[in-house]
């Protein structure tokens, strides 16, 4: 509806320029309301920005406190104030990393580009760890699979098919991918895999003494 909704106010000339731009939005409003309603476009733009910032911290710190609290990430990470209740190291950390990495892009343009290719393969990473989460959660509950029809349909079989065609549009994506984001993503893999194996060797992560046991097949098995 919004692309429509451009199309009827921009030639496609001017929506291709003003969206290279980064301007579709306040271009739209300027043909629509004018000057004014431009302006208060932008500045509605400018506070989404900022309070998208402030989430992406707030999220990411928390994810960063998580893996610490598994010895995943250094420990300290893993500290929560005992004033505010919150974790101060990561937030911190998080915050300055953030802004760092926005130095960086404005005043680098390879780093630019490299963080370009890192987006444009963003979706395919989430896509990859949407596969191993499927995967995973019928190799622990595969004990319930078979228990009954509802459990075969829940647990086995809309996981296994949403692998299935995540699979299918992961290897789409990376046949028609330029080679540039091939790279990106298997460096971003093999820096994953490095990451994991310093936590289990070195960091000695909590994580990887969880019991691989698959879950029972009625939860009251637990209990007994």
């Amino acid at each position: 509806m919004a692309q429509i909704g451009f199309q009827g106010v921009l030639s496609p000339a001017k929506l291709a320029a003003a969206s290279n731009n980064g301007t579709a939005l306040v271009t739209t409003a300027q043909v629509i309301g004018g000057g004014f309603w431009a302006k208060a476009m932008a500045l509605s733009l400018a506070l989404s920005v900022i309070a998208t910032t402030g989430t992406g911290i707030v999220l990411t710190a928390r994810i960063t406190y998580g893996m610490a609290s598994y010895r995943t990430l250094p420990s300290f990470l893993g500290n929560v104030s005992p004033r505010w209740r919150t974790p101060v190291a990561s937030s911190v950390l998080v915050g300055l990393l953030l802004a760092a990495l926005g130095v960086i892009y404005l005043v680098a343009t390879s780093v630019q580009s490299a963080f370009t290719n890192v987006i444009d393969v963003t979706g395919l990473l989430f896509s990859v760890f949407y596969i191993l989460t499927a995967l995973a959660a019928i190799t622990y509950y595969r004990r319930r699979v078979f228990s009954n029809v509802w459990d075969f349909i829940l647990v086995g079989l809309l996981p296994l098919a949403a692998a299935g065609f995540l699979g299918y549009v992961l290897v789409k994506s990376l046949a028609e991918a330029p080679w540039e984001q091939r790279w990106s993503m298997i460096g971003i893999v093999i820096a994953g895999i490095v990451l994991m194996l310093v936590a289990r060797f070195i960091l000695r992560s909590s994580f990887f003494k969880f019991p691989r046991e698959s879950a029972p097949k009625n939860p009251q098995e637990v209990t007994d």
